[in-house]
């Protein structure tokens, strides 16, 4: 059984506490160990993040400082409004598997799975960035 670090808890602090509950039930039942690396995102992050992998022109547009703009970097965002992130209302969270890597996938798949059961068990609706449609978000996790 696994259970969250002290930098992980306090990752969420700010979270639904449905959200919250679910991921600390997701922790003690599945096969995967997991991190999170984000719970609440501020203002400043939803600018870093808008920045990546778009020009000054594209953040300008946007409202957001050309200072954040990174067109080298590839994309971590694809919201049409940079604030309208589920982050920051605490809403969603993000979590990778531990030790990090971002590249099997079969890891995020457990995660899912045991984030789904606990929000069966406790009666919270969630959705998976993985079993979006379009965009894929695997460590994206969000209340309904």
């Amino acid at each position: 059984m696994y259970k969250l670090s002290n930098r992980s808890l306090q990752r969420l602090y700010g979270v639904d506490c449905g959200l919250t509950n679910v991921v600390k039930r997701a922790i003690q039942i599945t096969n995967q160990d997991f991190m999170i690396t984000e719970g609440v995102r501020s203002r400043e992050q939803c600018c870093i993040n808008y920045g990546k992998g778009r020009t000054a022109q594209q953040c300008s547009q946007k409202g957001i400082p050309v200072k954040y703009a990174q067109p080298n970097l590839s994309k971590v965002t694809w919201l049409n409004n940079p604030y309208a992130s589920k982050h920051v209302t605490g809403k969603a969270v993000d979590l990778v598997p531990y030790p990090v890597d971002w590249t099997d996938l079969n890891k995020f798949r457990t995660i899912a799975l045991a984030m789904k059961q606990a929000a069966a068990e406790l009666g919270v609706k969630i959705i998976w960035g993985g079993d979006w449609k379009t965009s894929k978000d695997y460590p994206h996790f969000e209340i309904l």
